[in-house]
């Protein structure tokens, strides 16, 4: 793990609210309108990588969700939702951990969640990495939905630059093994008020 990046995230939750972050969404309505047009029935198992202070955690509870996972390299963006959550917070598996380092179980998850961090590896290397754990996280046949800031969206976030894309070089990053289901883009408005353009993209990995 990069000591400096968990520190940098560290004292960004430290210094802010979760709801003030600029990625901060009351709902992640456009995430919530995937994962249901994925048909996955309630006993799917889901991770939500950098999910941190997220509350998709929350409305997938809420939806009949129970088996949850989510996995953040910050410890206080994961104090922080657990605390929300309540007595709900032993509903969920919770991670601190660099996705590009940490050891997931073969072949665990029914569907890959991310919004919002796959843009911060700007090292070919380490998406590279992201992209393997994956491959050996996600089921064959299972869902995969990352979304990243667009070709016209910020080159920053939080003082560090990010890779930007539109759904064809997203999908590229990934390749072969994920079939492209459908792509959309969201408008995002961040607390301080400005315009953030995101892109999704919906795949399934190969069944072999």
């Amino acid at each position: 793990m990069n000591d400096d990046t968990k520190n940098h995230w560290e004292d960004v939750y430290a210094r802010r609210t979760p709801d003030s972050v600029s990625w901060f969404q009351p709902h992640a309505e456009h995430s919530l309108d995937l994962i249901a047009r994925t048909g996955l029935t309630h006993d799917a198992a889901i991770i939500d990588v950098g999910g941190g202070a997220s509350t998709l955690v929350d409305d997938l509870l809420a939806r009949g969700y129970h088996d949850l996972t989510v996995l953040d390299l910050s410890a206080a963006a994961l104090d922080a939702a657990q605390a929300r959550l309540g007595d709900d917070a032993r509903r969920v598996r919770w991670l601190e951990a660099d996705i590009t380092e940490v050891a997931l179980p073969a072949q665990r998850y029914d569907l890959w969640h991310d919004r919002a961090v796959f843009h911060f590896p700007t090292d070919a290397a380490q998406r590279q990495a992201y992209v393997e754990r994956v491959l050996r996280a996600v089921k064959p046949g299972g869902h995969v939905i990352v979304a990243t800031f667009a070709e016209d969206g910020p080159d920053r976030c939080s003082g560090l630059p990010v890779m930007r894309y539109g759904a064809d070089t997203l999908h590229a990053e990934f390749g072969v093994p994920f079939e492209l289901l459908e792509h959309s883009r969201e408008t995002h408005h961040t607390p301080g008020g400005a315009v953030q353009q995101f892109v999704y993209c919906y795949c399934r990995r190969s069944a072999s």
